[in-house]
């Protein structure tokens, strides 16, 4: 039993995501203008919507905003 636990365990083993160079804000800002394009070509293939491994809050400080505007998200059709 502690054998197949063993082995079950190294199956999990997850390795580090080592980007040299990862995609930062200025990354986000231009992901968040090309978003229509990403979402029809991961239609089709594996792409994903946003890079991967991104840094985190500050791809999504870029991202964020700049997709929602480009979508149509800044409140101006509210009137």
């Amino acid at each position: 039993m502690l054998g197949a636990l063993v082995l079950l365990g190294r199956g999990a083993y997850q390795p580090e995501a080592g980007a040299v160079d990862p995609p930062g804000f200025f990354s986000g800002l231009l992901h968040g203008v090309l978003i229509v394009l990403s979402l029809i070509g991961s239609m089709f293939s594996d792409d994903r919507i946003c890079a991967v491994p991104n840094t985190g809050g500050w791809y999504d400080f870029g991202y964020a905003p700049r997709a929602s505007a480009f979508l149509g998200g800044g409140g101006a059709s509210a009137r």
